[in-house]
This record gives C-alpha cells, structure tokens and sequence, in this order.
C-alpha cells in the first residue's frame, strides 16, 4: 500500500525527467535566460524564445480567472445557502454536464459567438479586434471552469457542520453574516483548493483557447490583441517540424516550464493556505 501510495508522486517526477532530459538540447545551445525572456520563435535559424507564448498563458488564465472565480463562488454560495431545494437539483445536473462538455464543442461555440461579440464590442473601448483575443479565450475559458470551481465549492459547503450555522443564527446574526462569518471562514481551506484546481484546469486548457485566440507569437498589450498560449504552441508544432534541429527539445522544454509554473502556483497556494489555518484557528 506504501508502494502504490507512492506511484502518483513517483509518476510526476518521472514526468518532470523525461521532460528535462528531453529538454537537453536546447538548454546545452542556448542560455536559460534567451529562452524564457526572448521574444524570437525562429526555429530555422535556431531560435527558441518563449516570452510571448508565456505572456498569452498568463493574460488568457488570468484574464479567465478574474472573470471565473467571483461568479463560480457566488454561485456556490447561492445555490448552497440561498436557493429552493427544487432549483439546486436542478442546477447540479446541468453544472454536471457543462463539465462533460468536449473542450472542442466550446471551441466552436467561441468562434461562432464569443469571437463576433468581442469584435463588436472592441470599439466601445477604443480598440480594433478580429474577435480572436485574450478576451475572447478568457471568456471561453472562464466557463470551462465553472463547474470546476462551483462543484468543489458545493462540495466544500455541504461539509460545513449544519449546527455552527444554527448556532450563529441562534446568535441573532442573519443569514449573509453567517455565509461570511462561519460558512466561508470554516471553508476557507476548500474554496482556496477550489480555486487552485480551476487555476490548473485552466492554464493547460489547449483546444478550445487555440480556436479563439488568435495564435499569434507577439507580446499582448490588451485584452483585445491576439496571443498565443503555450500549450498551442506544443499542439501546433509537435511533429510537423521535428524536422528542424532542436526544435522537440525547445517544445519540451516549453511542457518543462508549464508543469513548473503549475507546481510554482500549487505551492504558493499551499503557502496562503497555511497562513488562512492559522489565522482561523
């Protein structure tokens, strides 16, 4: 039971080597630093640079999670605290199955819908789009991650003890100071792992934000430029040009920095997490 207890671990970190030892070549020709900080992505004269795939990863996650994370927790508290028992049933089921959804089918739905509103709405800010944006696969990606978030969330709720809300309100607190004082406080820990998984849901997400984005290797300085996430960019260039020289190396190593920023996240929210039980206890 150690033995299989210890495989999950032992599982990633033979990921983490495959992909480091796959990732030797390119790290033997060029500097750590060129890589990840330079903008150039020309594999036929041998340049690697990542930053504007690293920068549209990050604009379109954290774009999908400012949008995501306040409407998926309301959610949560509403149908948790707040709704008739016939509308929770009912809501569950169609949570249930918007997560069960193929990523393609929302790609689709992106571009047929979600592109042409970005597209008109850009001149209202100012801006010219296509519709192929970080907002329009923030968007996409934000509803990918609804069900993620609002059914860890319930999950978390329902594990909160049905007597410290009956005592608070025996207190005279109302039913919102008691969702603010003791459900969410006692659920702090769960809504934060909530969180963290829609985070890791969405920064891999490939499919449905390739089709919406754009895919173009440039800086973003908005939400309505195009960009080009790191996990299309794998999709995009995997076998066609292995060809080239280096260039399987550069793709895993590209997968190499996805997993640790991954990692990076998860332990920073393991961080943020031990600080919430302290300050709770």
């Amino acid at each position: 039971m150690r033995l299989l207890s210890a495989l999950p671990g032992l599982l990633v970190g033979c990921i983490l080597l495959g992909l480091l030892l796959k990732s030797r070549g390119v790290l033997s020709m060029q500097p750590l630093s060129r890589l990840l900080f330079s903008t150039a992505w020309k594999p036929l004269k041998g340049q690697f640079g990542l930053l504007a795939f690293l920068s549209g990863t990050l604009w379109v996650t954290l774009a999908a999670m400012i949008l995501a994370v306040p409407i998926s927790l309301l959610t949560a508290v509403y149908l948790s605290e707040f709704a008739p028992r016939f509308l929770r049933g009912l809501a569950k089921p169609l949570i249930d199955l918007l997560a069960g959804i193929p990523s393609v089918v929302f790609g689709v739905w992106g571009v047929l819908l979600i592109v042409p509103f970005v597209a008109r709405i850009a001149p209202l800010f100012g801006a010219y789009s296509s519709g192929y944006s970080v907002l329009a696969g923030a968007i996409v990606l934000a509803i990918m991650i609804f069900p993620t978030i609002i059914l860890v969330s319930l999950e978390v709720f329902t594990a909160v003890s049905r007597d410290l809300r009956d005592a608070s309100l025996a207190l005279g607190a109302t039913r919102w100071e008691t969702v603010k004082h003791v459900v969410l406080r006692k659920g702090a820990q769960g809504l934060i792992a909530a969180v963290v998984l829609g985070f890791s849901r969405a920064f891999g997400e490939t499919m449905a934000v390739l089709m919406v984005v754009g895919n173009v290797a440039r800086l973003p300085h908005s939400l309505f430029d195009p960009a080009y996430p790191l996990p299309a960019l794998i999709v995009n260039h995997y076998g066609e040009m292995m060809s080239i020289p280096q260039t399987e190396s550069a793709l895993m190593f590209s997968a190499l920095v996805l997993l640790l920023i991954v990692f990076v996240f998860n332990f920073a929210a393991r961080l943020i997490l031990t600080r919430v039980e302290r300050r709770i206890q």
